[in-house]
């Protein structure tokens, strides 16, 4: 976010003057005691300041305007925002105009009407008034002032209304259209896509104003989609030069001196198992049964059990604390995994090189080392730094394929090792049963591409075996990591998963009621009692609806400092450990672990300040991602306006139901007003639509035949009509 260049009280202080020293909190001191709103000459009479334009003081009070402290009033005077019945928070637009106040107080939302949003930008902090309770009975807020200003940049289509151009922005969120000086336009055309800086913020009466300062190109140009969105969701997709040279400076192969103080893994037959098109390999896995020895030494179940070996990249070794790499990294947070490009991390020379665990080469890791019990009951486990080598780059589809029976072109020690794991994976699923974790199966789809990079078919990614037994690997490696840590009282980002709100546990129970269910556990239900309704519905013909319900009552997984456990995964403490490659709380993870090892501590600033950025850069990627396929997808539907298809109601809004297709996995809008002639009245509870007079019912899960009768691809937006 871009700061303002100064506030009023800054600007009206001026520069100079003797400048001292001046606290914040002796600021605010002098504001609380003084009872009413202070001149600025008054404040630095009590703090016994030679001159009011002292420089301190202007600083002092630019900040504490900044964050939302104080403002002046219309006399000059400065006042406690504390005192003035005012709310801080964020603007969340709507494309319809309106808005809500994304409190800093943690209360709930609230409702800014269209003409307060004349005065703000989606992502705009500010002051605001509570004045009063809108017709849903949410708080409604009139806006006071605006703290700091989100866009300093937008990008959109260039067009011409009446012979004056305007930037209509892509994020739809930002409602209005921006005015382009008269002589801002620089060389771009009308209907072309353009990156514009805003040089006028928006006022009451006044639109924002704007000057082009990129020309993307057209709408339709291949990977024009990327392009916006990477600027549309502020995607950091240019690295420091800085951090370029960092990563140019190390050598090809870990180098001699990196080896010491590190066990010697390259004996064990280690594999990677990811994607087809995966490029960057964090982890690798290895397994054995335990020795009669070991098993003596740490095994109470029946059975010798197994020893697990996961080696995750040891990205900290070469991406330090505070490097331009790590500040880099920390402000992307993840990589992007966009159709046919990766926004990384890391450079490339670390992620899909030097880092990255690839086949034949020696690679530096930290490992999690773990004996687990017969019955998939974690026993041991150790934690140390280590180098190794991968013995094969193997795929989901060709480890699928060596657990059905085809077993031919691997050696005989990669094939006794995915012996092992398929054998651990099966106590690994079991004990995931016993501990009632929820197993939501979603549907994921990819994007095949032909040789003219447009959409030859878009089909659905089955989930094997293979998938699970990684997962399970990752998951008992994120657990001990999580365990380690919180053995020795060091601070991490924990992978928190709360359950559900008392306000979606009421209506989640009222649904099901419909449907002569109950989810047990009470108030404070558990993962368990989800598995445990989860597997009586699984053979129902309602099943998928019922699970969609379920899975939407559950609250986002987020990174924090402070432990709730894990809802979704039932595991009392969780944390992520084994992507580094891009993931930054991986990253910190590892420096977090060594540290441990090295008996130091490690610290990295704020642990809240940085898990709530990282939730934020997820958030983000998952958004901007979604974007592009959507994006693609409207492409690829364009051509097959008037077809007929049969789906499935995927969501039942106020404004009409959404269908996915079946086999093309597309999704699009039947408007309410297609539905037939009749009122309909949406009931979120039980996510239905029904007709007034005749009672005609669309309901989530609901079967419907529709016709595509409209695809624009700039609103992103793709329109079906029943069939008759």
């Amino acid at each position: 976010m871009k700061r303002r260049r100064g506030s009023r009280a800054q600007r009206s202080l001026g520069g100079f003057g003797a400048a001292r020293r001046v606290e914040a909190a002796t600021v605010l001191d002098v504001l609380r005691s003084g009872g009413v709103p202070l001149p600025v000459h008054e404040i630095a009479r009590r703090l016994q300041l030679r001159d009011e334009r002292d420089p301190a003081l202007a600083q002092v009070l630019a900040t504490l305007e900044h964050d939302g402290s104080v403002i002046q009033n219309r006399r000059g005077a400065i006042c406690l925002v504390e005192h003035l019945d005012l709310v801080r928070g964020t603007v969340q637009g709507h494309r319809d105009g309106f808005g809500f106040l994304l409190r800093e107080d943690g209360k709930p939302d609230c409702f800014i009407e269209a003409r307060q949003m004349q005065k703000v930008l989606h992502g705009d902090r500010v002051v605001a008034r509570e004045i009063g309770v809108d017709r849903r009975g949410r708080c409604e807020v009139a806006i006071v002032e605006v703290i700091e200003r989100a866009n300093s940049t937008v990008v959109g289509r260039l067009r011409r209304d009446y012979g004056i151009l305007v930037v209509e922005p892509e994020d739809r969120r930002i409602s209005r259209t921006l005015l382009v000086a008269p002589d801002g336009a620089a060389a771009a055309q009308p209907g072309q896509v353009v990156v514009a800086e805003i040089i006028a913020q928006p006022a009451r009466n006044a639109q924002p104003v704007v000057r082009i300062v990129e020309v993307l190109g057209s709408y339709a140009d291949p990977g024009m989609e990327i392009e916006i969105a990477l600027r549309k969701h502020r995607l950091p997709y240019r690295f420091d030069p800085a951090a370029e040279d960092e990563a140019a400076r190390f050598a090809p192969a870990p180098q001699p001196a990196d080896l010491r103080a590190r066990i010697d893994l390259r004996s064990l037959a280690l594999v990677t198992i990811d994607g087809e098109n995966a490029r960057d390999f964090d982890d690798a896995v290895y397994c054995e049964p335990l020795t009669a020895a070991d098993a003596r030494s740490g095994q109470r179940e029946s059975g010798r059990g197994f020893r697990l070996v996961v080696a995750i990249a040891d990205v900290s070794h070469y991406v330090e604390h505070a490097s331009a790499l790590d500040r880099d990294a920390q402000l992307r947070g993840n990589s992007v995994y966009f159709p046919r490009r990766v926004l990384p991390m890391l450079p490339e020379a670390l992620s899909n090189g030097l880092c990255s665990l690839n086949p034949d080469v020696d690679r530096l890791c930290v490992v999690c080392d773990m004996r687990i019990g017969a019955r998939g009951r974690i026993q041991d486990y150790r934690f140390y730094s280590a180098v190794m080598r991968s013995r094969a780059r193997l795929t989901y589809t060709r480890v699928a394929a060596f657990l059905d029976g085809q077993r031919e072109g691997l050696s005989a020690e990669v094939g006794a090792n995915l012996e092992r794991l398929q054998e651990l994976y099966t106590a690994l699923s079991k004990a995931r049963e016993r501990r009632g974790a929820i197993d939501f199966e979603t549907i994921e789809t990819e994007l095949v591409f032909n040789t003219e990079r447009k959409i030859e078919r878009i089909v659905k990614v089955q989930r094997n075996d293979a998938h699970r037994l990684i997962e399970e690997c990752m998951l008992a490696a994120n657990v001990c990591a999580s365990a380690f840590l919180k053995s020795h009282r060091h601070p991490m980002l924990y992978r928190i998963h709360e359950g559900p709100t008392p306000e979606k546990l009421a209506a989640l129970r009222e649904f099901l009621g419909e449907f002569g269910l109950q989810l047990g556990g009470g108030d404070e239900p558990k993962a368990s009692d989800y598995a445990r309704l989860l597997a009586r519905i699984k053979d129902r013909p309602d099943a998928q609806m019922l699970q969609t319900v379920l899975l939407r009552s559950l609250q986002q997984a987020v990174y924090s400092p402070d432990n709730v456990g894990h809802f979704g995964l039932a595991y009392e403490h969780y944390t992520h450990f084994t992507s580094p490659i891009r993931r930054y709380p991986d990253l910190l993870l590892h420096r977090a672990i060594k540290a441990v090892l090295g008996r130091k501590r490690y610290s990295p600033g704020d642990w809240a300040g940085l898990g709530a950025h990282c939730s934020m850069t997820e958030r983000r990627a998952d958004d901007a991602t979604r974007d592009v396929v959507s994006w693609l997808k409207c492409f690829y539907m364009r051509d097959r306006i008037g077809e007929h298809f049969e789906g499935t109601i995927s969501a039942v809004t106020g404004f009409g139901i959404f269908v996915a297709l079946d086999e093309v996995y597309v999704e699009g809008l039947v408007h309410i007003s297609e539905l037939g002639n009749d009122y309909f009245h949406f009931d979120a509870g039980r996510h239905q639509l029904l007709g007034e007079r005749t009672r005609r019912r669309f309901r989530l899960a609901d079967r419907v035949g529709v016709k595509l009768v409209r695809v624009d691809l700039e609103q992103m937006r793709i329109d079906f009509v029943l069939d008759e």
